[in-house]
């Protein structure tokens, strides 16, 4: 297997890890307890990838802080219940890594919580580098995240690739000076992501495969 980067960087809800529906319910908790009501999923599933009290911020400025620990005490008590894996994605992580490549993640999560995912779908050591929220004091689509991971490899950006599946990973990429693979099995909407035109667009983790590790 001949990798095509020699450093793989990911998202990691929706990309490594089954964490959507985990997400959406977590929003609508905090939505039905401090509003009193809850939210277009459509619409909540575009915010995926960025930065979740930023996304309070921006809606809800007033409501922010209770929309944040409604959501956060909610999502942990039912993280172990409702996280999944992936088919197929911790297989394809250990033969980059057997392949030579270096593996990180790059996340809008807080490092806590990054890191219980990763553990619960048996990557917290195959994924040995993670950027997270506390890292940088801008998250995607901004490409801080991205550019920081590749630097604490001492990878130049153009030689790294970012996997993700929402609009701004690709954003974020793009702005970084990576290429992007674009997986359609998370959050995002496959037309939606074709739009931004990402180097690649897969629909499973064998194509993934493929494209990572075309040899």
């Amino acid at each position: 297997m001949a990798p095509r980067w020699p450093v793989v960087i990911f998202d990691i809800d929706g990309t490594l890890v089954n964490s959507v529906d985990l997400i959406v319910a977590s929003y609508q908790h905090a939505f039905q307890t401090v509003l009193g009501h809850e939210w277009d999923e459509t619409e909540i599933l575009t915010w995926l990838g960025q930065s979740l009290i930023g996304a309070f911020q921006r809606r809800w400025p007033d409501q922010a802080d209770a929309l944040y620990r409604a959501y956060t005490d909610w999502n942990h008590a039912h993280t172990e219940e409702l996280l999944a894996e992936y088919p197929g994605v911790l297989e394809l992580t250990k033969d980059l890594v057997k392949a030579g490549v270096r593996v990180a993640a790059a996340t809008s999560k807080r490092r806590d919580q990054a890191q219980w995912a990763l553990d619960l779908a048996r990557l917290g050591t195959v994924v040995p580098l993670i950027v997270t929220h506390e890292d940088v004091d801008e998250h995607k689509p901004s490409p801080k995240p991205l550019l920081l991971a590749a630097r604490r490899l001492e990878c130049p950006p153009a030689q790294a690739v970012y996997v993700g599946d929402a609009v701004v990973d690709i954003e974020a990429a793009r702005a970084a000076g990576m290429a992007c693979v674009a997986v359609t099995w998370g959050a995002g909407v496959r037309e939606a992501l074709a739009a931004q035109h990402p180097a690649w667009l897969v629909d499973t983790v064998d194509r993934l495969r493929d494209v990572l590790l075309p040899g």
